[in-house]
C-alpha cells in the first residue's frame, strides 16, 4: 500500500520531527467502536475561547461504525474547487446556522455534502473544541454512530471521495508522524496519518490524534457530552 498523497503542506521553515504516536506502546486492542467510546464518559469537553473575534463557529461530524476489520470512521476527500482546504481529507461539517447547536450543524452539513441521513445517526459525544488560523474557525467536534454502513453520495460541489478508514490502518506504526513547527519554545505539535494514497493532517489529525489516544489507553482529554 503506498501511504500518503499529493496534498500541499505548508511546512516552514523551521520544523523538525517530534515525538512517537502516543498509543505506540499500548498493548490494547480496540475491537468495537464501544470501545472508543468508553473513555469518553465522565467530563464535559474542554471548550476554549477562540483566539480571534470573528470566528467562524463550525462543527464536524466524526461518524464511526463497527466494520468488518474493527472500527471506521467516515471522511471525505474536499473538492479541488474549494477555497479553502481543497483536495484535504476532513470530516463532514461546516459553518453553524444561527440557532443551530454543535450537533444538528454537524448532522446537517452530513446530509449535505454526502447524503447521510440524520434518523440514521446516533450523537454520542464531543471531542475537545479547536481552533484553525487559516479558516479563522472554531470547531466543535461531535462524535456519532451508526448501526450499519449507510449508502452515501457526495455532493459534487464540494465533495470528492467518500472514505471509511479502519481504526488499526490509522495507528499502524508506518501511518502516524508528528512534527514540531517553528522555533522553540513557540513551536507547536502538527499531526500527520498516512494513509492509502492520502495524508490526513491539520485540525482533521489533531481531532483523531484525541480520539485515538483515549481509544487505545494512552491518556485523552476527549469527553462525552453532558
Amino acid at each position: 500500500m503506498l501511504r500518503g498523497g499529493q496534498q500541499f503542506i505548508p511546512r516552514p521553515g523551521e520544523w523538525r520531527l517530534g515525538a512517537a504516536a502516543p498509543w505506540a506502546a499500548s498493548s490494547v486492542e480496540v475491537r468495537s467502536v464501544e470501545q472508543v467510546l468508553a473513555p469518553l464518559v465522565g467530563t464535559p469537553s474542554q471548550q476554549v475561547a477562540p483566539p480571534f473575534p470573528e470566528a467562524r463557529h463550525s462543527s464536524v461530524l466524526v461518524v464511526l461504525h463497527d466494520g468488518p476489520d474493527g472500527p471506521e470512521a467516515l471522511f471525505t476527500k474536499r473538492s479541488m474547487r474549494l477555497r479553502h482546504h481543497r483536495g484535504e481529507i476532513s470530516f463532514p461539517g461546516g459553518r453553524m446556522e444561527p440557532g443551530e447547536t454543535p450537533a444538528q450543524a454537524a448532522l446537517r452539513e452530513a446530509w449535505e455534502e454526502v447524503a447521510l441521513e440524520p434518523d440514521h445517526v446516533t450523537v454520542r459525544a464531543e471531542l475537545d473544541h479547536l481552533s484553525t488560523v487559516v479558516s479563522q474557525s472554531y470547531i466543535v467536534p461531535v462524535v456519532a454512530t451508526v448501526d450499519a454502513r449507510p449508502e452515501l453520495r457526495a455532493h459534487e460541489a464540494e465533495v470528492d471521495e467518500i472514505l471509511w478508514v479502519p481504526l488499526g490502518e490509522l495507528v499502524h506504526p508506518a501511518a502516524f508522524r508528528e512534527e514540531r513547527w517553528g522555533t522553540p519554545p513557540l513551536d507547536r505539535p502538527v499531526y500527520f496519518f498516512e494513509i492509502a494514497n492520502e495524508t490526513i493532517w491539520g485540525a482533521t489529525a489533531r481531532m483523531l490524534h484525541q480520539l485515538l489516544s483515549g481509544a487505545y489507553g494512552a491518556g485523552s482529554t476527549a469527553r462525552l457530552r453532558p
